[in-house]
């Protein structure tokens, strides 16, 4: 289990240099009008627990994970933290009973299956459905015709259906700004407030179009240590 007190002075300094940074992205969500408004999820995939507890003793209390394994190996390590974890990536149903006892919310839903198995759980945590504009294979995320039924199956479930996810194609960034706006107008159509948009290279863009949480890595930890093998995960 990770021990918060090995590598103190170590770990105090990184600590400031989150600190530094997320204060920077605090200062540009303002700027773009989403003071009060914007929570900024930080996205910590592939870094250690030890950088996640840097960023706790910095003030961070939002944290986003891709992968499965990792979100619950740094969950456990950290038991009794105040800290609560987003899972932002693709969800697998045969995770999903293990990463339940921890994730606060469930940022890429888009299957009825899923919400089925989190309405055995009977868990308490928000979900937000994940759009996906592009219609390409493999991309997660359902077609924003489909997203009315999924939404609708969720609550009928009576599950938190919160809200929408997207990620935008590597396009632009007006072609990004109509994505959110879009996926906003479709939220608010169906009486959904939490809009989980932008990342570290067009987070502002999102937050002009009504994102409430945005998912930062790089701009608040720095380039990301290589990724783990899949089998670790």
């Amino acid at each position: 289990m990770f021990d918060p007190r090995d590598g103190y002075e170590a770990k105090a300094g990184l600590a400031d240099r989150i600190a530094a940074n997320y204060s920077a992205i605090e200062e540009r969500v303002a700027a773009a009008g989403g003071r009060g408004r914007t929570r900024i999820v930080a996205v910590t995939k592939t870094h250690p627990a030890e950088v996640v507890w840097a960023a706790l003793t910095a003030g961070l209390g939002d944290f986003g994970e891709n992968y499965a394994d990792e979100l619950i190996a740094k969950a456990e390590a950290l038991s009794g933290a105040e800290l609560r974890w987003h899972m932002i990536g693709h969800i697998q149903s045969r995770t999903i009973k293990r990463l339940a006892p921890h994730v606060a919310v469930w940022h890429s839903v888009s299957r009825d299956k899923e919400m089925d198995i989190l309405a055995r759980l009977e868990v308490s945590a928000r979900l937000l459905v994940q759009v996906d504009y592009t219609g390409a294979e493999g991309r997660n995320g359902v077609a924003p015709d489909r997203v009315p039924a999924l939404v609708d199956h969720g609550r009928r479930l009576g599950l938190d259906v919160a809200g929408l996810m997207v990620v935008t194609p590597l396009i632009e960034a007006p072609g990004r700004a109509r994505i959110f706006a879009a996926t906003r107008e479709l939220g608010e159509s169906l009486g959904l407030g939490e809009f989980s948009m932008g990342m570290t290279d067009d987070f502002e863009w999102a937050v002009r179009e009504g994102s409430t949480m945005v998912r930062i890595g790089r701009a608040i930890f720095g380039d990301r240590p290589a990724a783990q093998p899949a089998e670790a995960r």
